[in-house]
């Protein structure tokens, strides 16, 4: 028996995805690959990301430069500031046809692996891939390393947080138990709205005091069961076991609720944040692996954010945002809605809010000698359901 055979009889080959818009660039590397490698195809960079972020097993990618929807530097892009590490760790092999220089150096700019020809050959292509892989288990190898580390001390006794290492191996044991007893696992991706902007404007020390003040709410709203760890910058994730989509969802929504509601000072400034909440469910998504269900969660927290922020997405449908139930008129929530940025979502209430507000207003007018334009004020107020209001 053969060496060849006996690695992989111990090993499973290399997975390789392949993405070119060309299906004859596609078959024409596939067959030199196919007796050597596993591998994927896919016709464009968008494509290519999806399946990403659902297969885990890939360990190398191919990718054209010049592609519908999501060109190459645009999947480059994202592989490399995604917050999951498999995927910002995979080596990306770039296949080049007619660019210029300038195009391969932006490709490398952007952290491209390596450079292939649309013509290589078959030895030098084979070669290029198994040095991709090789770079990639080193990597992985260090991250198991890194694993087992943390592992011994897991989780964070000031903060409850548990290391991004630990989250993932314990979340991996929640799911295995999960499909063994017919249950399910969620998890939810929390970010900071425009943490970036913030970053800048405010600065690294006020941003930590940040991170620091959500962990802390996070750590009174998560269930013992439950695992939290910060994952990246404005960014945490969690992973709860025997939850529901459903109940996920409403877990982030009240999350979600408590922060936009919540002010904090600094130097006299009143600083609000609100999240983007991204939410994947074992079942739902049919998910197989932890990473798997992250993946899904950091797309959805990113689509969210790129939304306008403020909701909570998850397997589909439009971004969970507060609803406002027709008739029913809050002084309350109204506050609440104006502290969270969705003031205009109160806009068709005002004169019912004025109606309630009145009494108070000429009150203070009264104690306070000032000039509130109340006759003005009644005017709007008169055009409220008072039926309604009175019901309240």
């Amino acid at each position: 028996m053969s060496d060849r055979t006996t690695n992989a009889d111990v090993m499973p080959p290399v997975k390789v995805l392949v993405v070119d818009d060309s299906r004859m660039v596609r078959a024409s590397i596939i067959k030199r690959i196919r007796d050597r490698f596993d591998f994927r195809e896919e016709a464009d960079g968008e494509a290519g990301w999806q399946t990403l972020l659902v297969d885990d097993s890939i360990q190398v990618v191919l990718s054209d430069l010049t592609m519908p929807k999501l060109d190459g530097y645009g999947l480059l892009e994202r592989v490399r500031s995604s917050r999951v590490q498999r995927i910002a760790d995979i080596p990306v092999i770039m296949i080049s046809g007619d660019e210029d220089d300038a195009a391969r150096e932006r490709a490398r700019e952007l952290g491209a692996t390596d450079f292939i020809t649309k013509g290589i050959g078959t030895v030098e292509l084979i070669a290029r891939i198994e040095s991709a892989s090789r770079l990639n288990s080193t990597r992985r190898q260090l991250a198991d390393s890194r694993e087992a580390l943390a592992a011994a001390s897991p989780i964070d006794p000031d903060s409850g947080m548990a290391s991004p290492q630990y989250m993932e191996i314990h979340g991996a044991q929640l799911l295995s138990a999960a499909v063994r007893q017919r249950g399910e696992v969620s998890v939810l991706i929390v970010g900071i709205d425009n943490f970036a902007d913030i970053v800048r404007s405010f600065g690294r020390h006020v941003t930590d005091l940040i991170m620091r003040k959500l962990a802390k709410v996070l750590a009174t709203k998560v269930r013992r069961e439950d695992t939290f760890s910060q994952i990246g910058e404005g960014q945490f994730a969690i992973i709860t076991p025997d939850i529901s989509l459903a109940s996920a969802e409403q877990f982030a929504n009240r999350m979600r609720t408590v922060i936009a509601a919540t002010a904090m000072q600094y130097r006299g400034q009143t600083l609000r944040i609100s999240l983007n909440i991204g939410v994947a469910n074992s079942l739902s998504d049919n998910a197989d692996s932890v990473s798997q269900m992250l993946g899904l969660a950091v797309a959805r927290a990113d689509m969210a954010q790129r939304e306008g922020g403020n909701a909570v997405r998850s397997s589909g449908g439009e971004p969970q945002k507060f609803a406002w139930t027709a008739g029913i008129v809050s002084i309350e929530r109204a506050l609440l809605l104006i502290k969270s940025g969705a003031s205009d979502e109160i806009d068709a209430q005002l004169p019912a809010l004025i109606y309630r507000l009145l009494p108070l207003l000429e009150l203070i007018g009264v104690k306070y000698d000032c000039d509130i334009p109340l006759d003005c004020l009644r005017g709007y107020a008169s055009e409220a359901d008072t039926s309604i209001v009175d019901k309240k």
